[in-house]
């Protein structure tokens, strides 16, 4: 037993209390599971449920055009399609989240690949304005509909999550913390398992070089298109049974937009970073909102922290923050705390430049 425990403290030691970044992310996984261990106040963990469906939301938007270059500025579509199924499946038929959930999210996939096939036929600005006409299409059908879809007022009355504010809390952060480890590893391009991220990258630094050299870069597109669809899905109808409504406001163009802000602030192309975006920038808002003043100037402040980042941090704050704490030895390529004068593998100098002078 204590060569066990031993070894865990060996691995952790080594795999994340020596990583800057993932102590970073450990720190950020305990607090998340303590949030209700430190307040039970209604308001504080909706907004952290909230919080956990939008960073679910924002990651899935980052894999499909960070990692691929796909922009997508209709991603509102998977979102709001997820949940319309889920709650016209919990409504009508009488199903349990657990089951219309995953429902919606496969339905999303199938609307992200009828909607990715002509779609990817496009590049770059035009394939923008296609997808941002997916959401108002499906607007459209949602008013026409509406003996069925509850048009303007949408569908209420939908079971919720669990019995209690704290269940649905960890049922959803639970469920974040899994979609983004799954999507990180998806998207890493070191990890040895699964290899689309190489691929991923490669599509969206050079598309005409990664289908010379062999990439069928159109089946790598829509896989990205899937699966940035499913998880999207996933938030989608976490939100429905949250709110316990599915209306027209899931499918607003605004909602897509938040996704791209959200990510852009964080850093695009990293998974944490859109996470990072949500965690900062949703909270402070919400609480600002809760004062008179803060009310009238909330928006303000979102523009002025999205120029200031803009501005001074161009590539996001978590990369930002990444290049300020982590250093590369250049020898065996193992991540160091930026505070380190040898790397802790191999002993060599981390900081050439500053040795030589």
């Amino acid at each position: 037993m204590v060569e066990y425990l031993r070894w865990i403290y060996q691995w952790f030691r080594g795999e994340v209390f020596d990583i800057p970044g993932r102590l970073i992310a450990f720190i950020f996984v305990i607090c998340i599971l303590l949030v209700p261990f430190i307040t039970d106040n209604q308001y504080v963990l909706r907004i952290f449920i909230l919080a956990a469906i939008f960073a679910i939301f924002a990651a899935s938007w980052d894999l499909l055009a960070g990692f691929t270059g796909q922009i997508n500025l209709g991603h509102a579509l998977f979102f709001g399609v997820a949940a319309y199924t889920s709650g016209m499946f919990n409504l009508h038929f009488h199903l349990s989240p657990l089951i219309t959930i995953p429902i919606g999210s496969i339905m999303a996939v199938i609307v992200g690949l009828l909607a990715g096939i002509p779609a990817l036929r496009l590049r770059g600005f035009y394939l923008a304005l296609v997808t941002l006409s997916f959401p108002v299409i499906l607007t459209g059908v949602v008013f026409a509909f509406s003996d069925f879809t509850g048009g303007e007022l949408g569908i209420y009355g939908l079971s919720r999550l669990s019995g209690s504010r704290i269940g649905d809390y960890y049922i959803t952060n639970l469920v974040m913390l899994v979609s983004l480890y799954i999507m990180y590893k998806f998207t890493d391009a070191g990890s040895k398992i699964i290899r689309t991220g190489v691929i991923f990258h490669a599509i969206r630094e050079d598309e005409i070089t990664a289908r010379a050299s062999g990439i069928n870069t159109t089946r790598y597109k829509l896989l990205a298109f899937a699966m940035s669809g499913f998880f999207a899905g996933v938030a989608g109808g976490l939100y429905s049974h949250f709110v316990r409504i599915a209306g027209p406001s899931t499918l607003e163009l605004l909602f897509s937009f938040q996704a791209i802000l959200w990510s852009i602030f964080g850093g695009i192309s990293t998974i944490y970073g859109a996470v990072a975006g949500v965690y900062i920038l949703y909270p402070t808002i919400e609480f600002l909102a809760i004062y008179e003043v803060g009310d009238k100037i909330r928006f303000l402040i979102f523009a002025l922290i999205l120029i200031f980042t803009l501005l001074f941090m161009p590539e996001g704050i978590t990369v930002w923050v990444r290049d300020k704490i982590e250093i590369t030895c250049q020898r065996c390529k193992i991540i160091n705390f930026a505070l380190r004068h040898h790397c802790r593998a191999c002993r060599a100098p981390l900081h050439l430049e500053k040795e030589k002078l």
